[in-house]
């Protein structure tokens, strides 16, 4: 468990690991914690969009909708490898996952499987929205799948876990797909590759 850094600190380390970010308007202020708790934090997780077209995507991440407010996440990672900075603090990324799950984050254990939805995603996890279609055909850009490597690894060394602390939404959520067209076990190879 750690306590969330702040917003520059955020910036500051997504740089650090070599990433090119593009802070979008107030995105540091910009959050729901007037609607619940914002950590401690456990984990970072990796969504796909559903959507194509980088600006109308960052929009709806910052925005979001009638029925889930934004923002959506805290980055959306690009196709072509830029970070878009839309939020910080709690984010309607997560939703309701399981509690097990949860438990294996924090201990850096193997995942079991998410069989409910019972514990607020939002409190516990960094969220990244990664522009893709999420229909198993869209393509992702080896520069889009660094992105997140980095990034995901970016926080993991900030509060010295491990890549285990990195989830796709398809793990905490049953029902979920996202995100789709790669594996979560190869992205957390990636990342325990970058954080040696």
């Amino acid at each position: 468990m750690s306590t969330p850094m702040s917003a520059s600190a955020f910036l500051e380390v997504l740089r650090n690991e070599g990433l090119t970010v593009v802070q979008v308007g107030d995105w540091h202020t910009h959050n729901r914690n007037h609607k619940g708790p914002w950590g401690p934090v456990n984990g970072v997780m990796i969504h796909h969009t559903v959507t194509s077209g980088t600006a109308a995507t960052v929009r709806v991440c910052r925005d979001g909708y009638p029925e889930l407010p934004g923002p959506l996440c805290h980055g959306v990672i690009a196709k072509d490898g830029r970070i878009h900075l839309v939020g910080y603090g709690r984010a309607n990324h997560a939703g309701l996952g399981d509690d097990d799950v949860l438990r294996a984050v924090v201990s850096e254990k193997l995942l079991p499987p998410d069989n409910e939805a019972n514990t607020d995603g939002n409190t516990h996890f960094s969220g990244f929205e990664c522009e893709n279609l999420g229909d198993g055909e869209d393509p992702w850009p080896d520069v889009q799948l660094v992105a997140i490597e980095k990034a995901a690894a970016a926080i993991c060394r900030h509060h010295g876990w491990t890549s285990r602390s990195v989830i796709g939404h398809k793990e905490w959520q049953p029902g979920k797909v996202d995100p789709r067209g790669f594996t979560m076990e190869s992205m957390r190879a990636r990342i325990h590759d970058r954080l040696k």
